[in-house]
């Protein structure tokens, strides 16, 4: 055992919060997930500028180094030690590899190159030589920013896809690399729906803790329960592919776990869209004229007040009343919408459920039934004219609904959200609201609500950043619980090495 790993522990034995260092942490929905758990939210490491803002925002407003944990980095021209100056973590001489007890976050898909289980424990080994090397891949940074901080635990998330990416299971051999290192290291699969997330999100998690430490890797029990649609048990079949192949006469040690039992036996229903907003008050102004275009900046938007009081322990009451993070008294800034105004009258005839190909299809009816009002008012609209090209544009979307089938969506009210993606960025058909006597997308704090986002938490930017964010985020529901089994491992495993030091020690007479 290192004297640095030595000195982390025995910090966490004697009570102290495990230190964490969030890469490529967006907004911050991995860190909210670990600080409701009773972590301490140390460091960051963000490229995108608005996403960076609001992870400062809400973590380090009143830090007298705010405006360095405001500064969007790129770890690639980012140096972990001078991530720690910058921040101040090595203030009074303390060692870098003391700084930070656990790191979390997960690179972007596209960081995931074909990398083999030799060139992974070379970056261990070396971590310096890829820190400065501008070829290294955003996957061979993090490894190496795990290496140069030595935390005593990490987490990882990302997609399922990531365990059969370009053919090979980068979890399992991610898995290996961090085993070679001194870590005992588990996967596996979970689905936000089944921790009171209100969005059917299927994502990948990753623990590793200290050998050190003499913990083994478990995952929480789910404490809600849906029944998932066809589609979702297919896409996890695809992931496990690879999973599937490993046997036990391979030499490889398999780290997959099985994920907790879905079963409806003793769980809560899983929260519902309809109930994840039901107090947030409806919007229908874009159906009166009084919306137009631009951009919507939450300091100059006139703030709402909720349509409702929440039931104590509901959904809405828990974001509501987020530990460290409030409703704003004023009222809420972010609940606000797109301007699309040709899909409106569309979106108030689909019905739940209904995707793309629907809406298509209800397109070219509206469109027909106008033809057949222009004429009945002695209007000429001959097919393929300009008139018919025309009202056809104005009324039927473009895109090839073959291509496109998922393109859109209405929301089931009685179920929760299909997964929210990155796109909701640019368009947000594929979360339309479930109430078609308000026809239109969803709102930025509705996004933030299925994301599992408290209310008083900020997003900074405009509205398609704060879109960006969310969909890009780990819902925080889904990672408390996963924190808080790791926080209990870290605090269990530093009690059990502390007391093993004391036994060794020579004891005052």
């Amino acid at each position: 055992m290192t004297v640095h790993i030595r000195q982390k522990i025995q910090r966490i034995g004697a009570g102290g919060k495990p230190r964490v260092l969030d890469i490529f942490s967006g907004c911050g929905g991995i860190s909210l997930g670990f600080h409701a758990a009773g972590f301490s939210i140390d460091a960051n490491v963000e490229i995108d500028a608005d996403a960076a803002a609001s992870h400062a925002y809400n973590f380090h407003r009143n830090h007298p180094r705010n405006a360095e944990y405001s500064r969007h980095r790129d770890i690639t021209k980012t140096l972990p030690h001078q991530l720690a100056d910058d921040l101040g973590l090595t203030d009074g001489g303390l060692p870098l590899e003391e700084t930070i007890d656990v790191i979390v976050g997960g690179p972007p898909c596209q960081a995931y190159a074909r990398v083999g289980r030799s060139k992974l424990r070379e970056i261990q080994q070396h971590p310096e030589a890829f820190l400065h090397d501008q070829r290294a891949n955003l996957f061979e940074m993090y490894l190496a920013y795990v290496a140069a901080f030595q935390p005593l635990a990490l987490l990882m998330e990302n997609v399922p896809d990531i365990m059969n990416q370009r053919g090979q299971n980068v979890a399992q051999v991610m898995a290996e690399a961090l085993e070679d290192s001194g870590y005992t290291v588990g996967y596996t699969l979970l689905n936000a729906a089944f921790y009171g997330v209100p969005q059917m999100r299927e994502r990948m998690f990753l623990i590793a803790y200290r050998q050190e430490l003499g913990q083994t890797v478990t995952f929480p029990d789910y404490t809600h329960y849906v029944e998932l649609p066809p589609g979702y048990e297919g896409s996890r079949q695809v992931a496990l592919k690879h999973v599937d192949r490993i046997s036990i006469f391979e030499e490889q040690d398999h780290h997959y776990i099985s994920p907790p039992e879905a079963i409806k036996d003793g769980k809560d229903d899983a929260i519902t869209a309809a109930q994840a907003t039901a107090d947030l008050p409806p919007i229908r102004d874009h159906l009166e004229g009084k919306l137009g275009r631009g951009a919507r900046r939450f300091d100059r938007t006139e703030p709402v007040q909720y349509s409702m009081d929440a039931q104590e322990e509901t959904y809405p009451w828990l974001m509501r009343h987020w530990e460290d993070f409030p409703a704003p008294a004023e009222g809420l800034r972010d609940h606000v919408i797109r301007y699309i105004p040709r899909d409106y009258p569309i979106f108030a005839r689909m019905e739940p459920g209904d995707q793309y190909p629907q809406a298509k299809a209800l397109a070219k009816r509206m469109f027909l039934e106008k033809v057949e009002m222009a004429r009945q008012r002695g209007e000429e609209v001959p097919e393929g004219g300009d008139l018919w090209n025309a009202l056809y544009d104005s009324i039927v979307p473009p895109y090839d609904e073959t291509k496109f089938p998922n393109k859109w969506r209405k929301m089931e009210p009685d179920m929760p959200a299909r997964t929210l993606m990155a796109h909701l960025g640019k368009d947000g058909y594929s979360h339309i609201h479930h109430d078609s006597s308000q026809a239109r997308t969803i709102s930025v704090r509705e996004a933030a609500r299925l994301q599992s986002f408290p209310d008083g938490f900020v997003f900074r930017g405009t509205m398609n950043p704060a879109f960006r964010q969310i969909g890009n985020a780990v819902p925080p529901l889904m990672v408390k619980p996963v924190a808080q089994t790791m926080l209990a491992a870290l605090q269990a495993g530093a009690a059990a090495v502390v007391a093993g030091v004391n036994e060794r020690e020579p004891q005052p007479a």
